[in-house]
């Protein structure tokens, strides 16, 4: 009994040590950069900060009725046509 109690323990420690790899990982090299970009003081786009949007009221209205509203049939032509040869006789 006390050499399972004492082998469940020492595989307790052994698990932590088991979590660590000797592998590279995808993100590894990054750390200049990542700490570089927590440093910058504002990341963001001066431009982002304008909130009034340039835009035709009008315009975008027309638009969005366009899109509502079924297209338009087009102009119906009654035009004829013949396919075959032209002066062939039947018998």
């Amino acid at each position: 009994m006390l050499v399972l109690l004492g082998s469940s323990l020492l595989a307790g420690c052994a698990a932590d040590y088991l979590n660590n790899y000797d592998t590279m990982t995808l993100a590894a090299g990054d750390s200049q950069k990542a700490n570089q970009l927590l440093q910058t003081v504002d990341p963001y786009n001066p431009a982002s900060n304008n909130t009034k949007i340039e835009g035709d009221g009008a315009r975008s209205v027309g638009v969005v009725q366009k899109y509502k509203l079924p297209p338009t049939p087009g102009p119906t032509t009654s035009m004829t046509v013949n396919v075959g040869p032209t002066g062939a006789a039947t018998q």
